[in-house]
């Protein structure tokens, strides 16, 4: 990802923010899923006590868990795939 030198052009620099807001973004979709999922029942429903008490703490627990991890492997399989698999070459075409 880097240029020689260690400065980034214009394209790396918006294609790292691109990839940071997607990361962000769909981070944030699928942890409100699973909270809706998850906790939903406890929100939309007259549940018991005890299991709408479980069903919110488990979902604001799993939650962001399940963001960091998105965020993480989004970043992380973005960095992998912006080094060339060889130096010197930018594609395996070239």
């Amino acid at each position: 990802m880097h240029t020689y030198g260690g400065r980034r052009s214009r394209a790396e620099r918006d294609a790292a923010t691109i990839e940071t807001g997607y990361a962000l973004v769909s981070a944030a979709f699928a942890a409100a899923v699973l909270f809706g999922a998850v906790a939903g029942p406890a929100l939309l429903f007259d549940l018991p006590g005890l299991l709408s008490t479980v069903l919110l703490r488990l979902g604001t627990v799993v939650a962001p868990v399940v963001f960091t991890a998105r965020v993480v492997s989004v970043l992380v399989r973005f960095r992998n795939s912006a080094q060339p698999s060889q130096p010197g070459r930018t594609s395996p075409d070239s």
